[in-house]
């Protein structure tokens, strides 16, 4: 992948120019012991961002109430204090993702949120005040035409991978999908709802839903054409529209946006959907994944590379969005790293602990390119993996029942960068270090990554009245450390990710 070095352009009124030491490809003139230049022009606003950084809970046995990871967890995530987190009950664990999970029989219904309230009234509890996105993404198997009943186990903790099964509806006009959903919906919303017999499910519960993502990864788990999908999107948003008129939805949720352009084309056409169907704002996702036998050394290229051409996507996918319908929003809702020894034998050995630093400085690094291109949600995925359930995506430790980097280094964005904030021009003398610059109203800020497994320094002026806090490999699963200047000199440990304020 062809990388991009920024050269800083001549000095004029207005311009900050920042030295940091490496040796930049390119730059004869620099040495080892020489800074690398970024510049600020602080009076070039080059955008306003849109960005909300944030991040995924994915529904996972230690989140049941009384774990003590899962008080960890939502203790963290309520310190956070982000909107739009998104909650995701999911395919592996039935129990805790579907609500009815036996078809209706003629004298009674399966609906049973024993399991899945508890859990539901944790993530609530610690996203109060704040909007949320939520994504029961896995149908019940019953709706599906399937050679035989699908079965799941008894114990809720334990994983059953093939419980999705099925590619054609039984009930092809999708109504049987939309009603199912819309009663999901209404149990939170509405204080209950009628089930298929008449019969009015108690449950006390008036939330507020302010969005609702129609399933996940649709070419994954039912081999689901763009007219398949738009037809059942359009179903469900209808039967949820009735019961929660104030709910908004997200579609799409797609896991190979590169190879699905497709998708955006017939989806985003207005002309697909039914009359007064929403496209309020789309998904998909993005994982750097390494090739097996790949170590820290390599990652930390093969990470940036890989980010690089996921830009590119987001470009194209941004050109179709704008063309067909410029209203819809973009929240791009599970970026990370999968790496090649998740989910296999072995996968409980940590990686190098510098990889959460790593990790965590891709995270940073999307949020800047994702902030300059204006897209809406930049969420982290995901708050809780552990080994058999991809380790490398946890945001948390889950021996030591803390956060890890990756939850810091969001912490870090999150705390200092906002909505409305004014991007100005910054440029970067290397690939090794990324910047970018940001007026917000309680001032300038400058946010820094440092790409690289070695030691960068930056040289700031005004260093007499500049703050920096920044986590690195010395943080390691602590919160962001105020660094000290040596003069006007400013230290990067390898992966940090550090803001800068004045």
């Amino acid at each position: 992948m062809r990388r991009s070095i920024h050269r800083p352009p001549a000095r004029l009124p207005g311009v900050l120019l920042l030295l940091a030491s490496a040796c930049a490809p390119g730059l004869a003139s620099l040495n080892a012991q020489q800074p690398l230049p970024v510049s600020v022009q602080w009076d070039k606003v080059t955008v306003v961002s849109k960005t909300t950084p944030t991040l995924q809970v994915v529904v996972n046995p230690p989140l049941r109430p009384g774990q003590p990871l899962s008080v960890a967890s939502y203790d963290a995530l309520k310190a956070l204090g982000a909107d739009d987190v998104r909650y995701v009950p999911w395919l592996p664990y039935p129990r805790l993702a579907v609500a009815e999970l036996e078809p209706p029989s003629p004298h009674k219904t399966s609906w049973d949120f024993t399991l899945i309230d508890p859990m539901m009234n944790d993530f609530l509890a610690a996203t109060d005040g704040h909007p949320v996105i939520v994504n029961f993404s896995t149908i019940p198997a019953w709706l599906f035409k399937t050679p035989r009943p699908v079965t799941y186990p008894a114990d809720p903790n334990q994983v059953d991978w093939n419980y999705t099964q099925g590619a054609e509806l039984r009930d092809p006009s999708g109504s049987e999908l939309g009603d199912y959903y819309a009663r999901l919906v209404a149990w939170f919303v509405n204080g209950g709802f009628t089930d298929e017999h008449g019969v009015f499910h108690s449950s006390g519960h008036h939330d507020k839903l302010a969005w609702w993502e129609v399933l996940n990864e649709v070419d994954f788990e039912h081999n689901t054409t763009p007219q398949q999908y738009t037809a059942r999107y359009d179903a469900i948003v209808s039967a949820v529209h009735r019961v929660s008129p104030q709910t908004k939805f997200v579609g799409l949720a797609l896991a190979s946006p590169g190879r699905d352009e497709k998708y955006f084309e017939y989806f985003l056409n207005p002309a697909n959907h039914k009359p007064g169907i929403p496209l309020d704002m789309i998904s998909y996702h993005f994982y750097a994944s390494p090739a097996s036998g790949e170590t820290l050394d390599q990652w930390q290229y093969t990470f940036f590379d890989q980010e690089a051409g996921f830009l590119n996507t987001v470009r194209y996918i941004e050109a179709i969005r704008k063309r067909l319908a410029p209203a819809t929003k973009t929240d791009l809702d599970e970026l990370g790293v999968i790496l090649p020894s998740d989910n296999k034998p072995g996968d409980n050995v940590p990686p190098p602990a510098a990889y959460w630093n790593l990790a965590g400085a891709l995270y940073a690094d999307l949020f800047i390119e994702l902030s300059r291109l204006q897209i809406d949600i930049v969420g982290e995925s995901q708050l809780v993996g552990y080994p058999s359930q991809f380790p490398s995506v946890s945001m948390m430790d889950w021996i030591a029942n803390r956060p890890n980097a990756r939850f810091w280094v969001l912490k870090l964005i999150r705390d200092s960068f906002h909505p409305g904030d004014k991007l100005v021009e910054t440029s970067v003398a290397s690939a090794d270090l990324s910047a970018q610059a940001f007026l917000a109203p309680t001032g300038r800020r400058l946010l820094l990554v440092n790409k690289r497994n070695r030691e960068i320094a930056v040289s700031l002026p005004d260093a007499a009245t500049a703050a920096v806090l920044a986590v690195d490999t010395d943080t390691a699963d602590n919160p962001a450390r105020q660094l000290a200047l040596a003069g006007a000199t400013l230290k990067l440990e390898p992966f940090a990710v550090a803001v800068v304020s004045w």
